[in-house]
């Protein structure tokens, strides 16, 4: 077995980290920034930790070795990551219960109070933070409203949605959502996460999360099929879309799979004028954490030459889950891939970024 080379860390400058994950905002944190009618249904309706089914924090397995602190405060986040490993940016996506209100007006007051107290609580309290702006997919209207508030504040780099929520992410009902993102610069980040409007397989529910777990592929790989089938790419060249924690191995398959059955069945879909391959090089990018990869540096090399690497990966650690240790990009990154990982390609991504060296 060969192990992969050492990094060169030293040789990395501007270290950009697309997924960092603070602390879920509770009802105390909200309040302050929702309107008096809102602020008392939070109350009333008890909304207070807003934690997820399909993302749970509380548990010991999804936590840093110093428990719920280490994500509590900017401060915290600065101290254990961005410091040790000269961060130049990070970028912070809540995975919190906002995501999964069926109630469209709820869903728009939580998301809006989120981002209202990342702006205050968090954004100004370090410069090298920026954020996900969590947007009500269930309404469309307001997450328009949201994302043109939002615009002028270029801390706020992309829009953050859940993996599995109520409809294929390709669906027109959306398009007014990415129209609103391409005319602002923001990049659509998906992350694991379900709000259980469905279930999360084909073959139906499943009994345990280890199984969800190993099959998140499968619905990272339906929502780039809906989003490419649909046209979403055609109508928007502009969007850029971050699978975070989605994992990398499945790709080059569903790329190959997708291409050669366009070839014979594109008559339904004449919107799509090229390959799928191409259109997913192009627009698609991946987080390097959790990547589900080999341990032999020849074979890792092998996956990673299936696909453009240098111009898909992107550094994202997942902070504070305990795969994201040591300095800088992963142990099993090539060194030739260093800089475009670890800085270009999320230059190039989240062009809302600003003031970096």
């Amino acid at each position: 077995m060969k192990d992969a080379p050492p990094r060169d860390t030293a040789a990395i400058s501007g270290l950009i980290d697309a997924d960092i994950h603070p602390r879920n905002p509770q009802r105390h944190d909200l309040a302050p920034h929702a309107s008096a009618y809102w602020a008392e249904m939070f109350e009333y309706r008890s909304i207070d930790r807003l934690e997820m089914m399909s993302q749970p924090q509380s548990i010991g397995l999804n936590q840093h070795a110093e428990g719920a602190q280490a994500n509590a405060t900017p401060q915290d986040i600065a101290r254990l990551h961005l410091d040790p490993q000269g961060i130049s940016a990070g970028i912070l996506n809540v995975m919190s219960g906002a995501h999964a209100a069926y109630d469209p007006y709820l869903a728009a007051a939580l998301c809006e109070a989120t981002n209202r107290w990342l702006a205050a609580d968090w954004l100004g309290q370090d410069s090298r933070l920026h954020a996900a702006a969590l947007v009500p997919f269930v309404n469309p209207d307001a997450a328009v409203q949201e994302i043109n508030r939002l615009a002028p504040d270029r801390r706020f780099v992309s829009v953050l949605t859940p993996l599995m929520g109520e409809k294929p992410l390709g669906r027109r009902e959306y398009w007014p959502i990415y129209r609103a993102m391409t005319e602002h610069g923001f990049a659509l980040a998906i992350h694991p996460g379900s709000i259980y409007r469905h279930a999360p397989t084909q073959s139906g529910f499943l009994s345990y999360r280890v199984e969800e777990a190993a099959l998140a592929p499968q619905a990272f790989a339906s929502q780039l099929a809906s989003l490419v089938a649909e046209g979403v790419f055609t109508e928007f060249p502009d969007l850029r879309v971050v699978l975070l924690d989605s994992g990398l191995s499945w790709l080059p398959a569903l790329m190959w799979r997708m291409t050669k059955d366009w070839k014979g069945i594109r008559l339904e879909v004449p919107w799509i004028k090229e390959a799928p391959s191409d259109i997913i090089t192009r627009h698609v990018r991946m987080g390097t954490q959790a990547a589900d990869l080999p341990q032999d540096a020849d074979q890792i090399a092998r996956v990673l030459g299936q696909f453009d690497a240098a111009n898909m990966l992107i550094h994202a650690s997942d902070f504070p889950r305990p795969h994201a240790t040591g300095a800088g990009v992963p142990d099993w990154l090539p060194q030739p891939l260093h800089a475009a990982v670890a800085r270009d390609t999320a230059r190039a991504t989240f062009v809302r970024l600003e003031g970096l060296e």
